[in-house]
């Protein structure tokens, strides 16, 4: 829309100015306003730019496109969130990884929850040594205390620790199992958050669901590889929280290996 021929009465509301007597943009920060001192979300210094919404937060608070309308930066203020590219990812989008192969399966015993590996490394060692459990209820146990034993030495719980470092959230578990004979077995997941104290037997306590298959896999043999989705209970996780990932098979007819990915994002 043009200004041409337009007085200054019938045109004032539309012309965006510094509020600033006249002096127009300097070192000061100051909000832009229009003609009838409206505040924008713009706020603008010689050496700077501020966005900030002045009545309600909305997920388009800053948007930029391309020639075809297509978002690629998006600032979701409703949600604190930064989105970019065609698909619209979360910024700060990370994944990690718990793993364990078939022959480490092998020593699980039946309806037992055994925590799986983090990262890429394996178990501090083979049986007897190397293989927490965490009870055969119908979830993990909610403490676990280290002792000078066979599969509850410190050595034994590191390998199967993430210690998350920032608060996050989760927005994504899934994983993929392989059995290793013909005949297969029902098999459940769990991702369990727990209170770490460092120097204490009493290491782990506070446990908490945070995520499980979303239903129990009826595995039906080495002959298929199975992708599975997962139901999040509790997505937000607080900086030192430690998590575990954890597999359990109603039977022992087959080992298993198995891939979970959990994609988060940094809060």
């Amino acid at each position: 829309m043009s200004l041409t021929g337009k007085t200054k009465a019938g045109s004032y509301k539309d012309i965006l100015q510094m509020n600033n007597s006249n002096s127009g943009v300097d070192a000061t920060i100051r909000v832009v306003v229009d003609g009838e001192g409206t505040e924008s979300a713009i706020s603008l210094g010689d050496d700077a730019l501020y966005i900030q919404p002045k009545n309600d937060d909305t997920t388009t608070t800053l948007r930029v496109m391309d020639t075809d309308a297509n978002p690629i930066l998006v600032v979701d203020s409703s949600n604190d969130l930064v989105k970019a590219g065609i698909g619209q990812h979360i910024v700060n989008t990370q994944y990690a990884y718990f793993g364990v192969n078939a022959n480490d399966n092998s020593n699980f015993a039946t309806n037992t929850h055994y925590p799986i590996p983090f990262g890429v490394g394996g178990y501090a060692s083979g049986s007897p040594g190397g293989f927490p459990d965490f009870g055969t209820g119908t979830d993990p146990a909610t403490t676990f205390t280290t002792a000078e034993a066979n599969s509850d030495r410190a050595s034994d719980l590191v390998p199967v620790m993430w210690r998350v470092s920032d608060d996050i959230t989760i927005d994504e578990i899934k994983h993929i199992e392989g059995a290793d004979t013909a005949t297969g077995d029902t098999t459940r997941m769990h991702l369990m958050s727990y209170t770490f104290t460092s120097g204490a037997t009493s290491c782990l306590t506070s446990g908490a669901v945070v995520a499980n298959t979303s239903a129990d896999n009826t595995n039906a043999g080495s002959e298929q590889v199975y992708l599975k989705d997962w139901t999040i209970g509790t997505s937000d996780i607080d900086a030192g929280k430690v998590l575990l990932c954890f597999f359990r098979s109603d039977s022992i007819n087959s080992d298993y290996s198995v891939s979970v990915t959990i994609k988060y994002h940094l809060r």
